[in-house]
């Protein structure tokens, strides 16, 4: 080789040399201030401890699909975006633990998806309101769902305090709190923290942490259900696991909440927007449309042929939606002994400070949501003795209560035009 070679080989090898450490000074420190993600895997430093002080945590990561495809904790654990920095150890990771942020490095448009949903800024809104997001996370979500994150804190939450609010509301609404790093959320309450499981995220009883209780009764209407009984009987046989966008009806022959809700199966689209194959606001008191109506329903239709005919299809819907409507009328009915009260000044306007109040609130938010969901999961004693009897008794009681009212104002004024009178 010729001088004038060897010279251009050094020149061009020492321009390398400074571009990359001219490079390397932008580097943030979650790259450069530790030691590298092979030495890590290679070494399990972190497990080294974390064996001993949380062995649990180790165990289930190692069990993990993120451990066979060769993931390890600082690709997880490494501050993206604005985190704050923490010096664990000689490592630098976040500070105050993981967000959608970190998940979103590797599964982005899962994220974007979720951001879609209810189960994003909505679920938070409905706890505290819109005052912990920014004007442009209201802007987006409103996008989306009209009303659902510019809105007031829950006037119950508020009355029930913050310690109940924080052990009982918050711990199923977080799943849209917003993070500071800008993020939204926390995967982990699907797919937990180190296990990072597929199989768990379609296991009834995982959105069944949330999705109980009389005001959403949907795992126990699952349980009563064809579906949640076959389930029960043979998921032992199934593919839980199964990689979703190949997903077979061999593998999950009977469908869990993730399989309607979210799966794509057979071929169908994968999404992690929960409201993608909704067709109606069964949560509200009085059940509308969604403006996305037909493609919710469309989409759904679609899982529902993967195992039924189309008569059947058309049937089920037809039936449902005749409870949905006969429901409607029912809190409708149950609303104007409520208007009417108001408009004769015999309520005050502060929300929950009138046991009537209470009862209505029971029948739109306890019984007529359970008759709905009932009906559109196939849940019989759900539509009808957890919904449609208990509608009918408490719009009785409340009628009660309500002429009990007029009697106690008729009464108090006799009394005042009698004292009156005496004077």
């Amino acid at each position: 080789m010729s001088f004038k070679a060897v010279f251009v080989a050094v020149v061009i090898a020492t321009a390398f040399i400074v571009a990359a450490l001219m490079i390397n000074k932008y580097r943030p420190p979650s790259d450069t201030a530790q030691p590298s993600a092979s030495f890590v895997k290679a070494t399990g430093k972190c497990a080294e401890c974390h064996r001993n002080e949380t062995g649990a945590v180790v165990h289930q990561f190692e069990r993990s699909k993120h451990a066979v495809a060769g993931i390890n904790c600082l690709d997880c654990h490494k501050p993206v975006g604005n985190q704050e920095a923490l010096d664990h150890m000689g490592f630098v990771i976040a500070k105050d633990g993981l967000t959608a942020a970190n998940c979103a490095q590797c599964h982005k448009t899962e994220y974007e998806q979720y951001l879609r949903s209810r189960h994003a800024s909505p679920a938070w809104a409905a706890v505290v309101g819109r005052d912990d997001f920014t004007a442009e996370q209201i802007a987006f979500a409103e996008k989306y769902h009209k009303g659902a994150v510019d809105r007031d804190p829950n006037a119950l939450a508020m009355l029930e305090g913050p310690a109940a609010t924080n052990m009982g509301c918050a711990k199923c609404h977080e799943i849209g709190r917003p993070n500071a790093d800008g993020s939204i959320g926390k995967c982990t309450a699907c797919h937990a923290r180190h296990s990072a499981s597929i199989e768990l995220a379609r296991t009834p009883a995982t959105c069944g942490q949330c999705h109980m209780g009389p005001d959403h009764a949907q795992l126990e209407i699952y349980n009563e259900s064809k579906h949640g009984v076959l389930f029960h009987a043979q998921h032992g046989s199934f593919n839980l696991s199964a990689d979703p966008k190949a997903l077979t009806t061999r593998d999950m022959p009977v469908p869990t909440c993730a399989t309607c809700h979210l799966s794509g199966l057979d071929g169908q689209k994968v999404t992690h927007d929960t409201t993608e194959r909704l067709s109606w606001w069964l949560f509200a008191p009085v059940s509308k449309q969604r403006p996305t109506f037909q493609s919710g329903q469309n989409a759904m239709k679609e899982t529902c042929l993967k195992c039924h005919t189309t008569p059947h299809v058309e049937r089920f819907y037809k039936e449902a939606e005749e409870v949905v409507v006969e429901t409607n009328e029912k809190i409708v009915a149950a609303k104007k002994i409520i208007d009417d009260l108001r408009a004769e000044g015999l309520l005050t306007p502060q929300p929950f400070d009138e046991p009537i109040e209470f009862l209505y609130f029971d029948i739109w938010h306890y019984f007529g949501r359970t008759a709905k969901h009932g009906a559109f999961m196939g849940g019989a004693d759900f539509v009808q003795w957890h919904g449609n009897y208990e509608l009918l008794l408490k719009t009785v009681e409340m009628q009660e209560m309500a002429d009990e009212i007029r009697e106690r104002a008729a009464k108090g004024k006799r009394d005042d035009h009698a004292s009156a009178a005496a004077h």
